[in-house]
């Protein structure tokens, strides 16, 4: 897990985000475990309330559960919930990559054209 002290985001929300992504894309599969917080936060050289904090935001979004005594597993993934994870991860990039092209002066076509290549570029 890679964090960043420069990115302006905070570490727990980087730890939340990560475990997320894991959990979405299917590296971390129903019922498993996640590390326990004092391991993570041993691991990563952080507060345990950092890490505490990342694991309420999981369970917050449903994605994993607190069992008493033995830590955090992950929930089962509703199909359209994920669906719906992934299309706001979308729309959060391309929203960002808007405001750059604008940035960049992009026209639309340009920037339609850009991403057409990349995704064809993707498919490979």
């Amino acid at each position: 897990m890679q964090l960043s002290q420069n990115s302006g985001v905070p570490i727990y929300q980087q730890i939340a985000d990560s475990f997320k992504t894991d959990i979405l894309t299917g590296k971390f599969q129903q019922g498993e475990y996640l590390p326990s917080i004092r391991k993570l936060a041993k691991d990563l050289r952080i507060s345990v309330i950092t890490t505490m904090k990342a694991y309420e935001i999981l369970e917050a979004e449903g994605l994993v559960t607190a069992a008493q005594g033995k830590g955090y597993y992950v929930n089962a993934q509703n199909s359209e919930m994920l669906r719906e994870q992934h299309l706001r991860k979308v729309e959060d990039a391309l929203s960002e990559a808007i405001n750059a092209a604008k940035i960049a002066q992009m026209t639309e076509s340009e920037l339609m054209e850009t991403l057409k290549a990349l995704y064809e570029m993707s498919e490979d």
